[in-house]
């Protein structure tokens, strides 16, 4: 699953390889040996021709099958953001099965430390976004609980409580004032309305980047370039980002390969506005963790002080940073730059 996701793979495929999964976890050593070397997989409710070819060649030992191609082709390719992959430390931009995510909130934070992350954060859509199964407040507490659990388990690597939560029409947040004020980390972001004009769209971010609970701009344009795409929405960027600088927030480099946002005319206007810029994966799977070279190449190109990349910094001064916009409960020393 993890090259699937890692690939962006088509939803039904990855399910499929889901389900070829629990079956093949449900079947005897034994019996899986036999049906493989007898070529009757597909005889299995579950497996169909491709996952059964896929079983046949692992059983096999197949050096070179269709997994060591996925391995291959879904690699990331290395390119000039090296000096920024060196210096992060986490992801302030994560999904888990609590909403609309395929991974738990464990094997997110544990693929995220074997990629050398100190800490992460995971960022579950608000309730508002009903498509991607949002968390209420009820189940955002439950979320929060297993978090703490994992942190105690999972010491020194930090997990931290956040959420993506939906800038209304108004500009409000798409949370109540105590449960954003609890949270570690807040990416405020546009999902609904994405073609509402300029003089409409440009105050409602601006309202939400001022709310002292937002701590990172996400996807600010909502473009998708792949699949069909999907046009930017409208907004004065100048002063959308004048207030990102104003009011000490970050702008969100979202590296998911459809989004790729914001363009880069837009980056680098926000580096002269002196934004603090976050290079987040939008991760909704394990895989797609490995998603930030896709960030930090676009982050080198467009000349971005290293030292204003907020997950480059310690834990601790990341989160002295949003405590910095709101009376948040993490506390730590000043944060750099």
């Amino acid at each position: 699953m993890h090259y699937l996701d890692r690939e962006l793979a088509p939803a039904p495929k990855v399910r499929a390889f889901q389900r070829a999964l629990a079956v093949v976890d449900a079947l005897d050593g034994a019996e899986l040996a036999e049906r493989a070397a007898a070529g009757t997989l597909t005889e299995i409710d579950g497996l169909g021709p491709s996952t059964a070819r896929v079983i046949a060649e692992a059983v096999a030992g197949v050096d070179d099958g269709y997994l060591a191609q996925l391995e291959r082709r879904s690699r990331v390719p290395s390119g000039a953001g090296g000096p920024v992959m060196e210096r992060l430390r986490g992801d302030c931009h994560c999904h888990t099965t609590w909403s609309d995510g395929g991974a738990s909130v464990r094997a997110m934070a544990t693929t995220a430390a074997a990629l050398g992350h100190e800490w992460v954060a995971i960022t579950d859509h608000s309730a508002r976004l009903t498509i991607a199964h949002g968390l209420d407040e009820s189940r955002l507490r439950r979320q929060m609980g297993e978090i703490a659990q994992l942190n105690v388990e999972m010491a020194p690597f930090r997990i931290l409580t956040g959420m993506e939560v939906d800038i209304l029409t108004d500009g409000s947040l798409d949370l109540s004032e105590e449960l954003l004020a609890e949270l570690d980390v807040v990416v405020a972001s546009v999902h609904s309305k994405l073609r509402m004009p300029s003089a409409e769209m440009t105050p409602r971010m601006v309202a939400a980047i001022a709310n002292p609970h937002t701590d990172i701009l996400g996807h600010c344009t909502n473009r998708k370039v792949v699949g069909g795409g999907r046009p930017p929405s409208s907004f004065d960027a100048d002063i959308v980002f004048a207030a990102c600088a104003q009011f000490g927030k970050a702008v969100e480099i979202n590296c998911r390969p459809e989004r790729q946002d914001p363009p880069e005319e837009l980056l680098r206007l926000a580096v002269d506005w002196g934004c603090r810029i976050s290079v987040d994966t939008d991760a909704h799977a394990t895989g797609q963790l490995e998603w930030q070279p896709y960030g930090a190449d676009k982050a080198v190109r467009c000349d971005v002080p290293v030292d204003d990349i907020v997950n480059t910094w310690p834990v601790e001064t990341f989160l002295a940073w949003t405590a910095s916009h709101s009376p948040k409960l993490s506390s730590g020393p000043e944060p750099a730059g």
